[in-house]
């Protein structure tokens, strides 16, 4: 069986979990418990290594490092897309039953958008290898921009470009419809501001994707490694949410972690020609900073603000 067949069956895999996800397990929207959710993370996960066990046996030692290696990475970025999801979905009022949803059609956004940037930047770099210096400083600098970036910065939605164009051509209805994103009154169709949820979840990926899939590309060369890592991480994304939604809170220094990541990452890609950083060691180098990122958060948690009162004044 060749490489071409491979591509094929596990996006073939891939759009039937999704199927199976959205019209079998998922068929009546309802807000998802933290328990069904820890059951669903927990499931894709095993799924995950039980690839990683078949690249293993089917490409060798070194790719399966590789495939782990760019998968958790690329899981520890995603989490910092769930701080972006629960702002957006508080500042349009989504109700709960219908973030799976939403969360939903933006992954299969992602995977589009995912897939176009990896077979791109691998077609790049085989072709102009300089463009790994590129990357390397790009990961760097987005890694310290994010180490200085506050996590409860407030969304600007009339700021986006996909949101204003859709709002100029599209009439919107005032409220939600039953969860769908059209709806037809009066004769005329109208579209609802969950669309303008799903379109705020998809352009956020755009920049998400930006910053991990030149991460990935410095993990490996390989398209189908770094399409599959990507593909089982955003796979376990909404499940990951609403687990870890009512807790985001706890892990207030896990941006500063992932920014060490991407920092080191990028030095990686820039030092490759001089430095061949065994992958075993770079596994262990991102596993210990997630670790210590968590640990630091659990024991020095975040000390609400308190609020300032001004003194009485005497009449």
């Amino acid at each position: 069986m060749n490489d071409i067949s491979f591509w094929v069956i596990f996006n073939v895999f891939v759009l039937l979990l999704l199927g199976l996800d959205l019209f079998v397990f998922h068929r009546k929207e309802h807000e998802v418990k933290i328990k069904e959710a820890l059951l669903w993370s927990a499931f894709w996960i095993g799924l995950s290594l039980s690839f990683n066990a078949f690249i293993y046996y089917w490409k060798g030692p070194a790719p399966a490092l590789e495939f782990l290696t760019a998968y958790l990475i690329e899981k520890s970025l995603s989490v910092d897309n769930l701080f972006v999801f629960i702002l957006i979905f508080n500042f349009f009022k989504v109700p709960t039953k219908y973030q799976h949803k939403i969360l939903f059609w933006g992954i299969i956004g992602a995977l589009v958008l995912r897939a176009t940037f990896i077979l791109v930047g691998v077609a790049l770099i085989a072709k102009f290898h300089f463009i790994i210096y590129i990357l390397g400083a790009f990961l760097i600098y987005t890694g310290i921009k994010m180490a200085f970036t506050k996590e409860d910065d407030e969304l600007h939605p009339e700021q986006n470009p996909f949101i204003v164009w859709v709002s100029q051509k599209l009439p919107f209805t005032t409220t939600s419809v039953g969860g769908k994103f059209f709806t037809k009154q009066n004769g005329k169709l109208y579209a609802t501001p969950l669309l303008l949820v799903l379109i705020m979840v998809e352009s956020t990926d755009v920049v998400f994707a930006a910053d991990s899939i030149p991460a990935i590309l410095a993990i490996s060369k390989d398209p189908f490694i770094v399409y599959t890592s990507n593909v089982f991480a955003l796979l376990g994304l909404r499940a990951l949410y609403f687990a870890l939604a009512g807790i985001m809170q706890l892990f207030h220094y896990l941006h500063f972690g992932l920014s060490a990541i991407l920092v080191f990452i990028g030095a990686k890609l820039l030092l490759s020609d001089l430095v061949e950083i065994d992958m075993r060691y770079a596994l262990v180098v991102v596993g210990a900073i997630l670790a210590i990122s968590v640990i630091v958060s659990l024991l020095f948690p975040k000390v609400a603000e308190k609020e300032v009162h001004e003194p009485p004044v005497k009449k």
